[in-house]
């Protein structure tokens, strides 16, 4: 009996006379994975695995997501051949399939070890895949058949790893071919496939030249969230800058004006990069690139101009950093991996004044995790006492507190804690004693500084491989002196021999004793990093208490009489949500709503500095129309937000630019301003529209809930463009759209043109006007929220004012959670229309 032919269901579907995808042949083996973003009756994302010679199919009805909470509907389809994995194009309309398919990602995948394709049979597969945009683990699940249900369903989810992200990282972030670069549009349209010289330099020069290895190993990558004019900057690699340092304390932080990191156990480093080259740092300032090649050579593939990276090189033990296989790694060019915990500067701009939130998540846009040896080093905010706990309770040296307000210091304060599971610093080698066996030595004699004196520490005589003992033992013959450079005791350090005080250790130890020594210590590693005359003792200091912060006066006054919500109450939620807020609030020209009898009373729009605000709000001078210069306000902390509210402010509404450079804006907003009447799925539906032609012309939005009855539709840019091209572009988009749908839109502020229709209004992307900025509270009834939400979950919300303030410890959670990482950030400039 002859073989059931696996893709004659393909051939029969399709009118080859018609359509110009490749008819169906079975291919030989392999483990090619590809997928296609398909607008047809509704637009999808069809994920193809190879498998026995022909493509397993899967209709992915929301698209992939990085977040490992999401599970995303995956319809099974008929195979496909291998030859439709370079299809991109458009079914005509009427044929099955019919409209634009598009090359989304490209690349290979591998069952997890143990398992194979057989268990598609079983009804799951737990699989790795290493494409241009889709990395590491996931798995699909096959559900049961509910009813009379025809398709076969599956699940379709991401697994916890270095790879997950957000909900829209990918479906939302990723609106480009793989293949040509083009959008939906321009594949419709069909325009030329930009398999041109400039496609491939801009390709060349936006990707990573590393692939791991595989089938589809050497392919081009576009910088996620990116485009063609990005600001490049001079091409002179950044200059070193003093790092910020941390101050030892004895617990963690509480509130919830801290971030919480990992403590990793490495060495710290800035990495400087220009013109496609990189330039590793120690902390010292020393340049240690040689050493760090691989990781220089991951950095200079970034999609920027020009960076400087603040973060700590690890190695990898038994899956934690481990800094002896660390020491093992640089000896023997062994695998490393850069965490990227801040960013200073970025393609010519300063950032270490921005709030430090706002600097990682600038940060976080630049950092795919494609590339193992480039890590972005994710945070907490608040609970920084249960990270501790798990990272102490999993081995891992400790946690870093950082206020998540603070601007980067370049030096040690108290914004940088470092709170250690286990006692363990620098001390300087003085001096070694003799082994009774063939060992290089029995101990090491240890000192530290007090003062400009060296005072002995103790000694160490465990931590040794005799490999690395011999190795110690040349350097201390080489450093050999006849007189010690500590007072000792004479019992412990009968016939040791002195050095020199140059070498640095590593070293672990549990406790130390009333008169100084070290007890129960263990050597864990040379530092090369670090100068001998730096080596001080470092004593915990008690953690700071939370803030009093700026004094609320009549608190219980009711500014939201409907709702019970006091003066107390609003700033209590400005307080506690002020380390996420600022990082959009913070250095950009604002006005104020302010509200001093509460929202029930006479409200007024504020943006000028008469100078009653006190010394926490600042003021910016600018130029207006007519040649006058005015001193507008913006804020910088969170003594700032709480001195607003103080003066009876309720809402922030910001300027489209930072105080850093007026004149360039760095986002579009488009307020979706329903008429009376218009229900929320109305204004639902116009998003979801806007953030597909926004798509179609390359550029990234984000949804955020206004807190009154709209959408705004944010759309981040590179600050490159003037005032006067934002607000023509602004214009142009918004009036195509309503002459496009009439019955729909309107892109005038007419109130007799607006009856039954959404004004799109664009009229906020201009020069001095505002939006209103998120996690802010609203002068509504009810106090609601305006709040950042995924595209996928918009769906389900039927209101725009589904978050009032009190719920503040919800808000906090969702900001720091996976499903909104990296909202409203990408680098991208205005498209060429």
């Amino acid at each position: 009996m002859a073989e059931r032919d696996p893709l004659s269901t393909y051939n029969k579907k399709r009118d080859f006379a018609k359509t110009a995808e490749p008819r169906g042949e079975v291919a030989g083996a392999g483990n090619r994975f590809m997928v296609q973003k398909h607008d047809a009756t509704r637009l999808h994302w069809d994920l193809r695995l190879q498998v026995g010679g022909v493509m397993k199919s899967w209709a992915v009805t929301r698209g992939p997501s990085l977040n490992p909470d999401d599970k995303r509907l995956a319809v099974q389809t008929e195979d496909h051949p291998l030859s439709y994995s370079d299809f991109e194009g458009t079914i005509p309309e009427g044929e099955y399939g019919g409209g634009t398919v598009m090359l989304w990602d490209d690349g290979w995948w591998e069952p997890i070890p143990g398992k194979s394709a057989d268990d598609l049979k079983d009804g799951h597969l737990h699989f790795i895949l290493h494409g241009e945009r889709m990395q590491g683990e996931w798995l699909l699940i096959r559900l049961k058949p509910r009813g009379k249900e025809r398709n076969t369903n599956w699940l379709l989810r991401k697994i916890e790893d270095d790879h997950a992200g957000g909900s829209d990282d990918l479906v939302e972030g990723a609106v480009t071919s793989v293949k040509t670069g083009r959008t939906m549009q321009a594949i419709a349209a069909g325009t030329k496939a930009r398999e041109l010289a400039s496609w491939k330099k801009l390709r060349k020069e936006q990707s990573s030249p590393r692939r791991r290895p595989g089938p589809q190993g050497g392919k081009d990558k576009p910088a996620q969230r990116s485009g063609p004019g990005l600001r490049r900057g001079d091409g002179k690699l950044p200059k070193f800058h003093e790092p910020q340092l941390c101050t030892l304390v004895d617990s963690v932080p509480t509130g919830t004006g801290w971030m919480h990191e990992v403590k990793y156990d490495g060495y710290r480093a800035l990495v400087a990069i220009a013109g496609g080259k990189a330039k590793v740092f120690t902390r010292s300032g020393l340049d240690w690139t040689d050493k760090f090649a691989g990781i220089a050579e991951a950095a200079a593939a970034l999609p920027v101009g020009s960076a400087l990276i603040d973060g700590e090189i690890v190695a990898f033990k038994a899956g934690k950093p481990d800094f002896s296989t660390l020491k093992d790694a640089i000896s023997n060019a062994g695998e490393m991996t850069l965490f990227a915990f801040d960013l200073l500067e970025l393609d010519g701009e300063k950032l270490d004044k921005l709030p430090n939130i706002q600097r990682k998540e600038r940060l976080r846009a630049l950092i795919d995790g494609e590339d193992g040896r480039l890590q972005f080093a994710e945070h907490i905010v608040g609970e920084g006492e249960k990270l501790f706990q798990a990272m102490c309770r999993e081995g891992y040296e400790g946690v870093v507190s950082k206020r998540a307000e603070a601007a980067y210091a370049g030096k040690r304060t108290q914004n940088w804690l470092k709170i250690k599971c286990l006692q363990r610093q620098e001390f300087v080698i003085v001096g070694w004693t003799e082994s009774d066996k063939s060992r290089g030595f029995r101990a090491l004699l240890l000192g530290v500084h007090e003062g400009k004196e060296l005072r002995y520490a103790g000694k160490v005589g465990t931590g040794f491989s005799q490999e690395l003992m011999n190795d110690l033992r040349a350097k201390l013959d080489r450093l050999e002196r006849k007189t010690p450079t500590v007072e000792a005791p004479r019992a412990a350090t009968r016939g040791a021999h002195w050095v020199t005080p140059k070498l640095v250790a590593e070293i672990a130890y549990t406790e130390v004793t009333p008169d100084g020594v070290l007890r129960h210590p263990s050597f864990l590693g040379l530092r090369g990093d670090k100068e001998a005359k730096d080596v001080v003792e470092e004593k915990p200091k008690a953690a700071p208490k939370p803030a009093s912060r700026v004094t609320i006066t009549h608190p219980d006054r009711l500014i939201f009489p409907d709702s019970d919500v006091t003066k107390g109450d609003l700033a209590a939620f400005y307080d506690a949500m002020a380390p996420v807020a600022l990082q959009w609030i913070a250095n950009r020209p604002i006005s104020l709503v302010r509200c001093p009898q509460g929202r029930g009373k006479h409200c007024f729009f504020q943006k000028h500095d008469a100078g009653s605000f006190g010394e926490h709000v600042k003021h910016i001078d600018i130029k207006e129309k007519d040649g006058s210069v005015e001193p507008y306000l913006y804020i910088d902390d969170a003594d700032g937000l709480l001195t607003c509210v103080q003066m009876g402010t309720i809402e922030f509404h910001g300027w489209g630019s930072s105080v850093g450079d007026v004149e360039k804006p760095d986002r579009l907003v488009f307020d979706l301003d329903p008429d009376e009447g218009l229900g929320f799925d109305a204004v639902k539906k116009a998003a979801m529209d806007l953030k597909g032609h926004l798509a179609e012309i390359g550029l990234v939005s984000f949804a955020m809930l206004s807190g009154g009855k709209g959408v705004h539709v944010v759309v981040p840019l590179t600050p490159e463009a003037d005032w006067p091209a934002i607000k023509d572009f602004a214009d142009r988009f918004s009036r195509a759209l309503a002459q496009a749908e009439p019955d729909r839109f309107v892109a005038t502020m007419s109130k007799a043109k607006r009856k039954g229709k959404i004004f799109l209004d664009w009229l906020r992307n201009q020069r001095g006007s505002t939006a209103v900025l998120p996690y802010v509270a609203r002068a509504r009834s009810g106090a609601p929220v305006a709040v950042p939400v995924t595209w996928a979950e918009l769906e389900d919300i039927d209101t725009a004012a589904k978050w009032h303030v009190g719920d503040q410890a919800e808000l906090l959670e969702r900001a720091s959670g996976k499903s909104l990482a990296g909202w409203g950030v990408a680098r991208q400039v205005l498209p060429d229309l």
